[in-house]
């Protein structure tokens, strides 16, 4: 027996734009999961104590401040050293094309680009995130 997927939507780092993030931890609800959204200016260490303490499935960041490499590399290597590398972290906002296949061979599952559907998002989601064992 399974629970719903659960997800932390997070807005790291000093980026004060989180309608796109607000939309999405919406669509995923909508369509059944579990969304914890974290809010404004969370640092790394927050994120993942929040995806641990609340035994998310996965981690959504939104990162529209150009820092999404220094970020999101910070939250997958907590996620290391935490033993919680089980946790997918996926993400979008504005990232260069030529930054996504360094940032999945750092172990990002997905970026979603400007213009990715929430519809894509959500269904991109159910095919990938495995919730734990309720």
């Amino acid at each position: 027996m399974t629970g719903p997927i659960r997800v932390v939507v997070a807005k790291p780092g000093l980026d004060g734009h989180d309608r796109g993030a607000k939309v999405i931890a919406r669509a995923l609800r909508d369509a059944g999961m579990e969304v914890i959204y974290t809010g404004l200016h969370q640092t790394p260490e927050q994120i993942v104590d929040t995806a641990i303490q609340e035994d998310a499935d996965a981690i959504g960041l939104s990162i529209l401040s150009g820092a999404h490499m220094t970020l999101f590399a910070k939250v997958l290597e907590l996620l290391r050293e935490r033993d919680a590398e089980d946790i997918k972290v996926f993400g979008g906002g504005i990232i260069p094309e030529a930054d996504i296949p360094p940032l999945k061979e750092q172990g990002v599952a997905e970026i979603f680009t400007p213009g990715a559907t929430t519809t894509a998002i959500v269904d991109w989601v159910r095919k990938n995130v495995r919730p734990v064992a309720a």
